[in-house]
């Protein structure tokens, strides 16, 4: 459980729980943050590869983007693909993309990167919570935009995103269940 004020105390549930799906057997994830080059593009890749490890990546669709449109078009940043690389990933299909107001209308769950993130796509609302609202460590805790530091800022967000993204393929499994 929570704490009353709503934050989550390290070692406990996660804050939310991802949301039923809309279609049954099925789910949407996107997953957003600023500019769509360092964060978000990490955490699709990760959870992609999680929910093909748990064979659900026939049933789970995955996208990210940022709130920001200046980087639509580019690939990932060096830094973080260089990251994702050295940690088994492939980052190379990533093409930075623009959040749409509509998608807490169209996915199942959107799941921003930081509480200025949260602000830009309109707040929390059943269908919008924060990414690491799942972390099993440090639940509802932000991801730091690792953009104006060094290498080891993008390895800190790839353990957040790796062991976020293991608890929400887990979530996710329990949830599909087995196909039918």
């Amino acid at each position: 459980m929570g704490r009353p004020d709503g934050a989550a105390r390290p070692g406990l549930t996660p804050v939310h729980r991802l949301p039923e799906p809309r279609t049954p057997g099925r789910y949407r994830v996107a997953v957003v943050c600023l500019g769509n080059i360092c964060r978000s593009p990490m955490a699709h890749v990760v959870l992609e590869s999680r929910l093909a490890d748990a064979g659900l990546d026939d049933r789970v669709e995955v996208v990210s983007a940022g709130t920001g449109g200046w980087h639509v078009g580019d690939p990932m940043d060096r830094r973080a693909a260089a990251t994702l690389s050295a940690a088994g990933y492939d980052p190379s299909r990533h093409r930075a993309r623009q959040y749409d107001a509509a998608w807490p209308d169209a996915y199942d769950v959107v799941l921003v990167m930081d509480e200025t993130n949260l602000a830009d796509v309109g707040g929390r609302s059943e269908r919008v919570q924060m990414f690491r609202d799942h972390d099993p460590e440090d639940p509802g805790g932000e991801v730091p935009d690792p953009y104006y530091g060094g290498d080891d800022g993008f390895e800190e967000v790839l353990a957040m995103v790796e062991r976020t993204s293991d608890a929400i393929a887990a979530e996710l499994a329990d949830a599909l269940g087995d196909p039918a």
